[in-house]
Order: C-alpha cells, then sequence, then structure tokens
C-alpha cells in the first residue's frame, strides 16, 4: 500500500502523464526493479487503492445486521463507506475522487479501474449468498454454500454498477463547483431498483440456477 499512496499523491499533485514509474519508487523508497516486480505499470501501483474501496464496501455488507434484508444490508454498506468522514478521511476521499476521474481519460487507468470493479463484483456475490444461506443459529453454522447462482451473480453485477456509477458520476463533477459530499445519495438512489428483487427465492437457487 506504501507503493499505491505514493503512486496515488505523485498522480494526483502532478498528473498521469508527468508521472513516471521511477518517480513513484522514488517516492516510496524503492529501487526501480522493485516496482517492478509488483506492478507492470504505473497505472497498475493505484489498484490496491481502488481494491481497499470496494472491500471496504463488500465487508460491510457482510458485517451488517443479520436481521437487515439484502437491500438493507447494502444500503447499510453504503451508508458506511461511500461518506466522507465516515469510513474514510475526507483527504482520502479527495484522493480516491482524482483518481477514479483519471481512469475517464486514461485507457491504462480504466483497465485497472474495471478489473478491481470485476473482482469486487465476484466478492460481493459471494457475500450475498453467506447472507442468504446463513442460518438463524451461530451456534449451528450453515454449510459451506455453493458458488453464486447466475441469477445471483446478475443481482450482484446490478448492485455493483450502482455502486461504480454513482462514484464515476460524482468522480466527473470534481471542478465543477459542486461539493465534495460523496457519491452516497446517488448509490442509494440506484440501488432502489433491487428493492423488489426475488431475494427469497436466490439462498434456494443451485448453481446451476435451479
Amino acid at each position: 500500500m506504501v507503493i499505491a499512496r505514493a503512486a496515488a499523491g505523485l498522480f494526483v499533485k502532478h498528473g498521469l502523464r508527468a508521472t513516471r514509474a521511477e518517480d513513484i519508487a522514488q517516492s516510496a523508497g524503492i529501487a526501480p526493479r522493485t516496482f517492478y516486480r509488483y506492478f507492470a505499470t504505473k497505472e497498475e501501483a493505484v489498484a490496491p487503492l481502488y481494491a481497499a474501496g470496494a472491500q471496504r464496501w463488500a465487508e460491510a455488507v457482510r458485517a451488517a445486521p443479520a436481521a437487515l434484508s439484502v437491500p438493507e444490508a447494502l444500503e447499510h454498506g453504503l451508508r458506511h463507506t461511500l461518506t466522507p468522514g465516515v469510513g474514510v478521511s475526507i483527504n482520502s476521499w479527495t484522493w480516491v475522487r482524482t483518481l477514479i476521474g483519471m481512469a475517464e481519460s486514461s485507457p491504462a487507468l480504466r483497465r485497472v479501474w474495471a478489473e478491481v470493479c470485476q473482482a469486487a463484483e465476484r466478492t460481493l456475490g459471494e457475500i450475498l449468498l453467506e447472507r442468504l444461506t446463513k442460518g438463524g443459529d451461530d451456534t449451528d453454522p450453515a454449510p459451506a454454500p455453493s458458488p453464486p447462482s447466475p441469477e445471483l451473480r446478475f443481482a450482484a453485477a446490478v448492485a455493483s454498477a450502482a455502486v461504480r456509477t454513482a462514484v464515476e458520476g460524482w468522480a466527473a463533477e470534481e471542478g465543477q463547483g459542486n461539493p465534495a459530499a460523496g457519491p452516497t445519495e446517488l448509490a442509494l438512489r440506484n440501488l432502489r431498483a433491487l428493492r423488489d428483487f426475488p431475494w427469497g427465492e436466490l439462498g434456494a437457487v443451485g448453481p446451476d440456477g435451479v
């Protein structure tokens, strides 16, 4: 994460084009060869920061009270991770906003962002399946779940897209005089489309959708 933070700081301060991998290595206090041991390109260096945010939301959904429905758990996780100053410091959110905005104009950085979002989508599907199949008695744990069904993967993809598009839209507004209030409200509005999703049926659906 030290390298990722060094890369983010330089990208935000000097811009993506003006920053070299060697500059990131120097800022992180490592040799260039060490940098390339972990990352093939300078853009890949910020992947851990992108991934940390996505993982934070997924874990907040997992930690949501068991009494909450799946839509409520998703919204609970959002409020705890997408509100600047709550799950993450306001300064960190400023970095995140700039880095996500940069992905719009950089194909290489956009590819890194897309790969992280795809991995987060898979993780969310597994977490949603855990919530749907978890037994009500904590002393009698549910058996290891099967892989998420196609229907549940679709639901996770929709939920992930609801958050991703909200974050991207919020990032795109930077510099237009809009306050950096965070993408929470937009993400919550997007997630309302999932409130009528047949979640109760998905818990019993097998990996083949039957």
